[in-house]
C-alpha cells in the first residue's frame, strides 16, 4: 500500500520541544499569568529569574521563591531595558512579560527582537515569538494543544477531550521504551546501526500493546536486546516474556482497577476479590508452565 503523502497546512506555528534545561529565562511579573508561565518553565527545568514587586506576587509565586523553585528573585518593578540582562552583562535565553503595562511590554519585545532573543508578551499575539498551549503531561509524555493565540480557552476544552482519550498507562509505556532504547544503544553503539536500531524499535512498539510496554522490566529488556535484537527478531508477546512478580502484580492491579464493585456485604466482597486474585494467579501459573 503506497504511503500517504504529507501535505503542509500553512498558518500555524512550529510545534517543537524546546530544550531549556539549565538555561537562564527572565520572567517579568509575578501575578496569576506569571504563575502559569513558571509551571511551564519549571517543567522544562529552566533556570528562572523573576522580576516583580513583592506586593503583587501570586501566593504560588511567593511559595516557589521561598522553596527555591524560582532560582533568582529580583523584588522590583520593571522600568527599563537595563534590567533585561544578567548581572554579568550576558543575555537571557528567553524573556517573558506578564504585566499590565502595554507600553513597557512593547519596549521589552522590541529590545529582545533587536537582539534576537525569543520573547513572549502575555495576551499580545503579535508580540509573541512563541505561544504557550494547553498542556497534557504524563511522565515523559507531553501533548500540546495550540490555537495559535486565537482561542486559549477553547484549547483547554480540546485538551480535556484528548486527555480523556489517552490510555491510562501511556506515560509508563514511554518510560519503559526509553529504558529499552538506552539498553539497545549500549549493546549496539555503532552509528552505522542507527537506522537498524530505529527500525527494530519501531517494529517492537508497533507489535506490543501499551500495557505490555508499560510492564516491561529491565531483565526482560536485557533479554530482548541480547537475544532478539541480534537477529532483528520481534520479541514474543506471551506473558512469559515479562518477569513473573512484576507482570502478575501489574496484571492484577490493572484488572481490579476495572472491576465495577456493586454494593454488597463485606463477606461477598471479600470472597469476590479473593476468588478473582486466585483465578488470575492460577491462570498465570498455567501459562508459565
Amino acid at each position: 500500500m503506497p504511503q500517504e503523502t504529507l501535505q503542509p497546512t500553512p498558518g500555524g506555528g512550529l510545534c517543537i520541544a524546546w530544550q531549556l534545561r539549565g538555561k537562564p529565562v527572565l520572567l517579568i511579573g509575578g501575578g496569576e499569568v506569571a504563575a502559569s508561565r513558571i509551571v511551564h518553565l519549571k517543567s522544562a527545568d529552566a533556570h528562572i529569574t523573576v522580576l516583580a514587586p513583592r506586593d503583587g506576587l501570586h501566593p504560588d509565586v511567593e511559595t516557589w521563591i521561598k522553596t527555591g523553585v524560582i532560582q533568582r528573585y529580583i523584588p522590583a518593578l520593571y522600568k527599563d531595558t537595563s534590567q533585561l540582562v544578567q548581572d554579568d552583562g550576558s543575555d537571557y535565553t528567553m524573556v517573558l512579560t506578564a504585566i499590565d503595562d502595554a507600553q513597557l511590554s512593547h519596549g521589552v519585545c522590541q529590545w529582545c527582537r533587536e537582539r534576537r532573543i525569543p520573547v513572549n508578551v502575555a495576551d499580545v499575539p503579535p508580540e509573541c515569538d512563541f505561544y504557550f498551549g494547553s498542556m497534557i503531561r504524563r511522565g515523559p509524555l507531553q501533548v500540546m494543544v495550540s490555537t495559535g493565540g486565537r482561542g486559549p480557552r477553547l484549547a483547554r476544552k480540546m485538551r480535556q477531550c484528548i486527555e480523556a482519550a489517552l490510555p491510562e498507562r501511556a506515560g509508563d509505556a514511554i518510560m519503559q521504551v526509553g529504558m529499552l532504547r538506552s539498553k539497545l544503544r549500549h549493546v549496539s553503539p555503532d552509528p552505522q546501526d542507527s537506522a537498524a536500531r530505529m527500525s527494530w524499535m519501531t517494529k517492537v512498539c508497533e507489535a506490543k500493546t501499551l500495557d505490555e510496554l508499560a510492564m516491561l522490566d529491565e531483565a526482560t529488556a536485557e533479554r530482548w536486546v541480547h537475544e532478539d535484537w541480534p537477529t532483528r527478531r520481534i520479541p514474543s508477546s506471551s506473558l512469559t516474556s515479562l518477569s513473573w512478580p512484576s507482570s502478575m502484580a501489574s496484571i492484577l492491579a490493572s484488572y481490579l482497577s476495572r472491576v465495577i464493585i456493586v454494593p454488597c456485604s463485606r463477606d461477598v466482597l471479600s470472597f469476590t476479590l479473593g476468588a478473582t486474585s486466585t483465578g488470575l494467579a492460577v491462570l498465570a501459573w498455567s501459562i508459565r508452565k
